[in-house]
């Protein structure tokens, strides 16, 4: 009996031990993880946490955190980003606004001091010149906080893409005839349907085609396919590859478009992408080619 007894205090005692040795463990592993991620929180590295314990559990545990820290990572990354992109476009929105304005007061001081009816005119459209491209910035900028609202879902509904096509393009007529161009469009009869806002869609065509009175050479192709896919292309030897990929960028401008504000594109890519739709742009052999697809 007394042997039995000595059997059972052993094995407790060996259990007691064994359940000991684990806590040690499990503290030694968690003290590891919070080491590690007290490290990472105060640093910009990318190492992720990694433990010298074996126990599935406390591996879980540093798994979860670490696709916790690869989230934080990618918001601290975009926090950055909209910085740096929010301190650009006060930039170029102060310089966009200081170049007229002070046009428009050397101007008003030229004015004072002629006597001279012809001169004093030629001042006024000027300043008037002056004055319209900041109404127009100031459209675009009011266009632009209006479009980077959300859109609900609730605004959205079924929508031609055909319909909804057309419609742009003749708004856009006298524009395009002023420029002598003559679109060349192609879509199926097949009406393509998706669920869209229609307002943002025309925003977006409307856009587009704005672009491409700045930039074409004479020339306008728009496809529509049976996909949902919507092709803009027209010649444009003016730009480059490297001005194209810029294009999306808000305030981007390039030479050849004095009076654009650069905010037209990067609210059709902003309102598309709100529509889980995708916006790209290519250039080749002298073509830009504008796609959009939902």
């Amino acid at each position: 009996m007394e042997l039995w007894l000595l059997v059972l205090i052993v094995f407790l005692l060996g259990i007691v031990m064994m359940l000991w040795l684990k806590i040690v463990l499990m503290r030694k592993s968690a003290k590891e993880i919070s080491t590690a991620f007290a490290n990472r929180l105060a640093s910009e590295t990318n190492t992720l946490i990694d433990i010298s314990s074996h126990d599935r559990y406390m591996r879980s545990l540093a798994a979860d955190i670490n696709t916790q820290l690869r989230g934080l990572r990618k918001e601290r990354l975009r926090y950055q980003q909209g910085n740096a992109e929010i301190m650009d476009s006060v930039t170029n929105i102060s310089h966009d606004l200081r170049t007229p304005l002070t046009a428009v007061c050397g101007y008003l001081d030229l004015l004072r001091q002629t006597d001279q009816p012809a001169e004093a005119m030629r001042y006024l459209d000027i300043m008037e010149e002056r004055i319209d491209a900041l109404k127009q910035l100031t459209e675009e900028l009011f266009g632009y906080s209006a479009a980077v609202s959300t859109i609900s879902e609730a605004s959205l509904e079924a929508v031609a893409l055909n319909s909804a096509l057309e419609e742009s393009i003749s708004a856009y007529y006298a524009a395009l005839k002023k420029r002598q161009i003559i679109p060349e469009i192609k879509m199926p009869e097949t009406k393509i349907i998706r669920q869209l806002n229609r307002g943002a869609l025309s925003r977006i065509f409307g856009n587009i085609i704005s672009n491409a009175l700045k930039y074409s050479d004479g020339d306008l192709k728009i496809t529509l396919s049976e996909q949902g896919e919507i092709m803009f292309a027209n010649h444009a030897d003016a730009l480059d590859e490297l001005q194209v990929m810029q294009l999306f960028e808000r305030y981007y401008t390039v030479e050849t478009a004095a009076k654009s504000t650069g905010l037209g594109l990067s609210i059709a890519k902003e309102l598309t992408e709100q529509m889980h739709g995708i916006i790209t742009a290519q250039y080749e052999d002298g073509v830009l080619c504008i796609c959009i697809r939902f």
